[in-house]
């Protein structure tokens, strides 16, 4: 069986007025997160705004969901920072507080440094030093870095190298990385838009933005598929796109924790200098989702 399989909620951290992360609201989320059918959650992703948190807010987030979250279900901490030294210091923090594995990003700051070798040897290493498996992390719409299928599959032979999170939406890659890495080697859709195809090629899963709002729906896909009822796969598959593409290229973080507050959930602010969703665009939310047959609460 493979280390990671499922569904994946990327969890979002919710910001009060003064831009301190409410940790009740998050803890909030995580419980009732808990009890959907989620594998389990990601925290310090990119829809965590992981980027705009420090060490200490960092390493509380993850000991405050591993609190709340039942045991059965995973907590993946994203430890990834520009340099091996401080992203080996997280992830030794993390694992202490809780985390099931580490998610890894590329560093960027310095792309054109950024070569496969470096890439290589940056992972190699972190596995290596690493207590929690490692799971790849590839963004390259944020960080401007790709790893690439053939660097995804020669890392996939590492044994504490687990998996690999592809946000690239490149599925020939995709496609690739499926066929040619370790049979042990886990690969997640990092984005609902294409997680059937990810699936039907030999996938195990995804860690998307929209399981924040629709967990439910983003994991009945998973088990339709998983049961062989592909006709309903895909139903679903049509169905989520248009609120996926509104919680992600369309109207961003404060985009996706409006969708977030109009579910039940505890979206908050986002952390300045990203703007909360206007009125416009929530306006434009609700739309999305009274036609995929959701009322909003608010």
């Amino acid at each position: 069986m493979k280390a990671i399989s499922g569904i994946f909620a990327p969890l979002s951290t919710p910001f009060d007025a003064t831009g301190a992360v409410d940790g009740l609201a998050f803890e909030e989320n995580v419980e009732k997160y808990g009890r959907t059918g989620l594998a389990g959650l990601v925290v310090l992703g990119s829809n965590g705004e992981f980027v705009l948190l420090d060490e200490e807010e960092k390493v509380s987030l993850v000991e405050r969901a591993r609190r709340r979250l039942p045991r059965d279900k995973k907590i993946i901490a994203g430890t990834g920072r520009e340099s091996l030294r401080d992203t080996l210091t997280l992830t030794r923090r993390c694992a202490d507080a809780g985390a099931d594995a580490a998610l890894v990003i590329t560093p960027n700051y310095y792309k054109t440094d950024m070569g496969e070798a470096a890439l290589e040897r940056y992972y190699t290493e972190t596995a290596d030093a690493s207590s929690l498996p490692v799971i790849l992390y590839n963004m390259p719409r944020n960080t401007g870095v790709n790893i690439s299928s053939a660097l995804a599959v020669r890392l996939s032979a590492h044994p504490n190298i687990v998996g690999i999170k592809d946000s690239s939406a490149n599925i020939v890659q995709i496609t690739e990385t499926i066929a040619d890495a370790d049979r042990d080697f886990s690969v997640i859709a990092g984005s609902a838009s294409f997680l059937l195809a990810t699936l039907v090629l030999g996938g195990d899963g995804g860690t998307m933005a929209v399981a924040n709002v629709v967990p439910d729906l983003c994991v009945e896909l998973y088990e339709a598929f998983l049961a062989g009822n592909l006709s309903r796969a895909r139903e679903i598959q049509f169905a989520l796109m248009e609120i996926n593409g509104a919680v992600t290229s369309r109207f961003g973080l404060g985009g996706m924790k409006a969708a977030m507050d109009m579910v039940g959930y505890r979206g908050g602010l986002p952390r300045p200098p990203i703007l909360p969703a206007s009125e416009t665009t929530k306006s434009t939310i609700r739309e999305i989702y009274r036609r995929l047959g959701i009322a909003p609460l608010v």
